[in-house]
């Protein structure tokens, strides 16, 4: 059965902490609806039997969101 993926549990962080990101930078908090718009379509295409093609596309596409979540929650070090 398709599962959601847990950002907060990816991103080592509590819910408190990355509301506290989210309310203070607009982009992330935009990164963070998209995430989970992307999610749910992962689900909703897991659940209907869409193709792999599909499937590994919006996969792709949600990892490329968690990235720059991750970009921004945890810079790298220079």
């Amino acid at each position: 059965m398709p599962v959601p993926h847990d950002l907060l549990a990816d991103l080592h962080l509590t819910a408190d902490a990355f509301q506290a990101l989210i309310d203070q930078d607009p982009a992330l908090h935009k990164l963070h609806k998209d995430y989970n718009a992307t999610d749910k379509q992962v689900l909703v295409a897991e659940r209907n039997g869409t193709s792999d093609e599909a499937i590994n596309r919006l996969r792709k596409e949600r990892l490329l969101i968690k990235d720059q979540i991750e970009r921004i929650v945890h810079p790298p070090a220079h």
